[in-house]
Order: C-alpha cells, then sequence, then structure tokens
C-alpha cells in the first residue's frame, strides 16, 4: 500500500474498468459454511480457513480483478467477546489477508489465467462499527457512541492491515457523515495507506443517516490516497442517480457494488422480495454496463450477488474499455 500511484490506475489504463468480487458471504451459504456468529464470515478464520480460499478463487476463477478480505466484521472487540485475545485476533486479520494472498498468488502462477489479465489486488475489508454490533445499525448509523470510540474502533483495525500485504482498504457500508469523518481523518494521518470508501445509502442522494452523499464526499476532497469513493450494500435501483451524483461532486474514481436489490430484515436475517432485472429479465451484467456507462471506474456485488454474476460482470463490463 506504499505505491505512489493510485493501485488501480494500472487497470483503468488497461481495460478502464475494475471488476470487484461479489458477496463473500453468499458464495458461503451456498456452499453450506454456517455464518450465524454475530463474526460473520470472519469466524470462519478460526473454524474452516480453507473455505474462505475456496470462495476467493471462485471470485478470481469468475474474472475478479480485485477480491476483499473476510475481515469486513473483525474486530478486537468482536473477538473478544468470544474469548479470543488481541494477539490472536491480529493474528487472525492478518491471515485473512495472506489467504486472499495466497489465493492471487496460486491463480496468477496459471499461465493461461494471465492472458489479457493485469494482475488481481487484495482490498482489506474494513466495514462500519455497527458491523461489529451486528444489529442492523450499519444500515442507519444510529450507534450512540461518541467520535472517540469510531476512531479507537477503526485506527485499531487499520494499525493492522496497513502493515499487511493488502494492496488496498476498503471501507464499506459507511452509513454516516460522522464515521466518515472519522475514517477521513485516520486516513489523513496514515499516508502510506490507499483506501477505498464506499457509503450505504438510503436513495439516490442521502446517506443511510440521511446526510446528503455530497457532504461526505466532501469530507474526502483534500484527502490524499482515496483510490474511490462511491457505494455498496444499496439497492441497485438507486445506482444512477448516486453514481451522478458522486461525479458532479467529486474527480475521484467511482465504486459501485450494490446488494441484489432484495430486502434485508436485521431482525429476523432474511431477505425478501426481488432482485435486480427480475422483471425485465436483465443480468447482473447488463446493470453493471449502465453504471459503466453512467461514470463507474469500479463495479461489482455486495450481498446476493454470486461468482456467476461476477462472471458475467466480467463479460460485459471489460469489452467495453
Amino acid at each position: 500500500m506504499s505505491s505512489p500511484a493510485n493501485p488501480f490506475q494500472p487497470f483503468f489504463d488497461h481495460q478502464r474498468v475494475v471488476v470487484l468480487d461479489g458477496g463473500f458471504a453468499t458464495e458461503l451459504e451456498r456452499w453450506g459454511a454456517p455464518l450465524d456468529s454475530a463474526l460473520w464470515s470472519a469466524k470462519l478464520l478460526l473454524d474452516d480457513p480453507d473455505a474462505l480460499t475456496d470462495v476467493h478463487r471462485s471470485f478470481l476463477e469468475a474474472g475478479a480483478d480485485c477480491i476483499a478480505t473476510a475481515t469486513y466484521q473483525a474486530s478486537f472487540e468482536g473477538f473478544e467477546k468470544i474469548g479470543v485475545g488481541r494477539d490472536e485476533a491480529e493474528r487472525l486479520m492478518l491471515e485473512s489477508v495472506s489467504l486472499a494472498t495466497r489465493a492471487v498468488d496460486d491463480f496468477w502462477a496459471l499461465p493461461e489465467n494471465r492472458v489479457l489479465r493485469l494482475r488481481p489486488l487484495v482490498a482489506a475489508s474494513l466495514g462500519p462499527y455497527g458491523a461489529f454490533l451486528a444489529d442492523g445499525s450499519e444500515y442507519d448509523g444510529r450507534y450512540s457512541v461518541g467520535r472517540d470510540v469510531l476512531e479507537h474502533f477503526h485506527l485499531d483495525r487499520l494499525g493492522v492491515v496497513a502493515s499487511s500485504a493488502a494492496d488496498v482498504v476498503a471501507f464499506e457500508t459507511i452509513p454516516s457523515l460522522i464515521e466518515t469523518e472519522v475514517i477521513v481523518q485516520i486516513l489523513d494521518d496514515t499516508p502510506d495507506v490507499w483506501a477505498w470508501l464506499s457509503f450505504s445509502c438510503r436513495d439516490g442522494t442521502h446517506l443511510n443517516d440521511g446526510t446528503p452523499i455530497r457532504d461526505a464526499l466532501a469530507a474526502c476532497a483534500d484527502v490524499e490516497r482515496i483510490a474511490a469513493v462511491g457505494v455498496n450494500c444499496t439497492p441497485p435501483r438507486f445506482m444512477p442517480e448516486l453514481i451522478s451524483e458522486i461525479r458532479a461532486h467529486t474527480d475521484l474514481p467511482v465504486v459501485v457494488y450494490p446488494n441484489s436489490g432484495e430486502t434485508y430484515d436485521a431482525v429476523s436475517k432474511t431477505w425478501s422480495g426481488d432482485s435486480a432485472g427480475a422483471e425485465t429479465g436483465a443480468t447482473w451484467g447488463d446493470v453493471a454496463a449502465e453504471w459503466v456507462e453512467a461514470g463507474a471506474s469500479l463495479v461489482g456485488g455486495c450481498c446476493r450477488v454470486t461468482a456467476s454474476d461476477i462472471s458475467d460482470v466480467r463479460s460485459r463490463v471489460v469489452s467495453l474499455g
């Protein structure tokens, strides 16, 4: 992460767009992995790391240019709740990066995977404070804690992954302006780290806490080494307006990887409703191509988006480059 240039620039030059992976937990569930822990997929760092490697491999083979680690819901506080001490928690977070890096190494060792491809990158995934709470509050940002708690939470984890082999840090599903400001300040004090920030939004112009997304973008304006800004874990129907809004207020690359479009119930932890394209027959690649044409430079998927969907994305959007 000490590179002086945006780590995604070679991909922009080579193929215009970066293909991200999809819903990590979605693939794990499809393969029968238990995800009933408050640590979500991070619990498998203890129980079944091979399953994490298998999912990384599936997304790489599907065409992802960047895969995210299984640390979205990992934190010292979360591991402590299940009896894992600080030293072991730090080792597990670093191991998550190592698993993803080894998956890339193994993928890249095969000559057939280097045909018309650039070596994929690894993003260290860091979810919001609400992900640690595991109560759905990452979807509204109502944590009832002060700025100092958020600073400690994010700085603690960034301090671990900043020393890892990850190419970039992904601060994901940020629901509020205060959490954005905290993350931006931490990044400003950590100049050797490249990161993207992706927000969770309630509509086409506002974060989930009601803040206009333009205010969150303004908070990012003067920070070096922000590789991209955008949106994740938000219904796909809001992407065109959000991409337009983001492009109107920043020159940074735009990253979008929404959920499938179904509705999540944080209490029952279940999904319902139709996915994007259900009425029109559009595939995930179809809608991703529309986001690229609207101005997105990094596209993928979040919850309920499969490796098959990512394969469809690559077949559609890379040909646009």
